[in-house]
């Protein structure tokens, strides 16, 4: 067990970050189950956003304490976080909805081909794109009695000999041919595991190498796939909101409103984009 402050399980599920597109949520239990390398975590919260217990079963429970603990940012000071972006009624009306809801960080394959997928495209939708790729290129995750627990998200080799039509298969459209150079790209050409998540501007200068890898998903991968807060995402829903709250409606280039979030929230940037995109999602 670990005891958590300001923490909410299901905000986070909800928020469209990469687990969302994989792992199972349930409502009941207020848990979710999710695969990491060759082993199936479960993790389950009770308490409230200010004050709770997370819970968590697998069969390395010592390697899955250490997983959640960096899946999930749970060294991250969430006081003095909100006291850094919460600079105006907006951002603050959006912590108040979804008080616990925490960035977290994921492989970083797992991360660039979530959102490779999830261009022009719903979290419906992109849920069923990636499960159907685990489902059918993931390794098998044996259990303790010998048994199939589950599948592991494909590593990018064990994507190589996936062709674009095997990728239209699983629903992919236009972005199969992207899948098809990331797989290849990320294995023969890119260590992700070896980019520097510290130097933001040449991190995604890397990330956007890849095909099908443009502004908006590279600060997707460097936020969750790295943890690094400087990135800002700005899809359909941030340029909306964005423009709206802070330009009197105003059309902006994404220059501009990447600048005005370096000057409002610095280093935060990141959980205050999360924060106001979630908000725009479902308010």
């Amino acid at each position: 067990m670990i005891e958590v402050r300001e923490f909410d399980l299901k905000h986070t599920f909800e928020s469209a970050q990469p687990l969302t597109f994989y792992a199972d949520y349930s409502k009941e239990e207020n848990s979710l189950s999710y695969a990491s390398g060759g082993a199936i975590i479960k993790v389950s919260f009770k308490g409230t956003p200010q004050k709770g217990q997370l819970n968590i079963t697998s069969n390395d429970i010592l390697s899955a304490k250490a997983e959640v603990k960096k899946r999930f940012r749970l060294d991250d000071d969430m006081e003095k976080i909100y006291k850094r972006i919460n600079t105006d009624v907006h951002v603050g009306r959006a912590i108040d909805r979804y008080e616990g809801m925490r960035l977290t960080v994921n492989d970083p394959w797992e991360t660039t081909v979530c959102f490779i997928i999830s261009q022009f495209n719903n979290v419906k939708r992109i849920r069923l794109i990636v499960r159907k790729i685990i489902e059918r290129y993931g390794r098998d995750i044996i259990d303790n009695n010998g048994k199939v627990a589950g599948k592991s998200f494909p590593k990018s080799e064990d994507l190589l000999k996936v062709s674009e039509k095997n990728f239209l298969a699983c629903g992919a459209g236009f972005r199969a041919k992207y899948l098809v150079h990331a797989a290849d790209y990320c294995t023969n050409n890119l260590n992700l595991y070896k980019l520097n998540p510290n130097n933001y501007g040449k991190l995604k200068e890397e990330l956007m190498e890849i095909q099908g890898v443009g502004d908006k998903v590279a600060d997707c991968i460097a936020l969750m796939g790295y943890g690094n807060l400087n990135a800002f995402p700005i899809d359909v829903h941030v340029k909306r909101a964005m423009e709206r709250l802070y330009f009197n409606g105003e059309k902006k280039k994404i220059k501009e409103i990447h600048e005005i979030s370096d000057r409002m929230w610095d280093a935060y940037r990141g959980y205050a984009q999360q924060y106001l995109f979630h908000n725009e999602r479902t308010v």
